[in-house]
């Protein structure tokens, strides 16, 4: 199971996450939206470089507000391929502005990225990569199962004997409420 169990608590930057965040169910669009965009950006890195860049995301995609996300143009993509502040790969800041795109489009079917997630769990991790590589750009089996992990909608972000594990089962998250297939 989970070594984050292991090596998060205590830590300056793993730790608040792993505590109150890693495992716990999102339903905010905002920030299912940023932890989406977190898990692309984080393909290839740690993913405390990520966590560490984590305030300079929040400012440089105008606090993941989806609408704001979406209307980025040439000048707004200009902007965040200069930003040392993040992650400037082509690919990845294509992929934020694309798919804030396809959440507006969810808005209309689903009601938003919660529903569409909603609508579709209880799915295997390859049945949900499969769908969000329809959905999404940049998502790998990777980045969808820690995206999935990380909001709830999939188990295996904590070890069972993990202290968080029980404020978790307590909040409620999807793989808890129904059956969720692994493979």
């Amino acid at each position: 199971m989970s070594a984050y169990c292991d090596i998060a608590p205590g830590h300056e930057w793993h730790g608040p996450y792993h505590d109150r965040e890693y495992g716990f169910p999102v339903a905010d669009e905002v920030r299912l939206f940023e932890r989406l965009v977190l898990e692309i950006n984080q393909a290839g890195l740690s993913w405390l470089t990520i966590l560490k860049k984590r305030p300079a995301f929040l400012v440089a995609y105008d606090g993941f507000e989806v609408e704001r996300v979406a209307r980025y143009g040439e000048r707004e993509r200009a902007r965040l391929l200069g930003d040392a502040g993040i992650i400037r790969n082509r690919l990845k800041v294509d992929a934020a502005i694309a798919n804030a795109r396809t959440l507006l489009d969810l808005r209309e079917s689903y009601g938003g990225f919660a529903g569409w997630l909603d609508a579709h769990h209880p799915l295997s991790l390859a049945d949900w990569t499969k769908l969000f590589r329809r959905t999404f750009r940049f998502t790998g089996g990777e980045i969808v199962n820690e995206f999935l992990m990380s909001t709830g909608y999939l188990p295996g972000a904590h070890r069972e004997d993990c202290p968080v594990m029980r404020s978790i089962r307590e909040a409620g998250p999807a793989w808890l409420k129904v059956g969720t297939k692994r493979r």
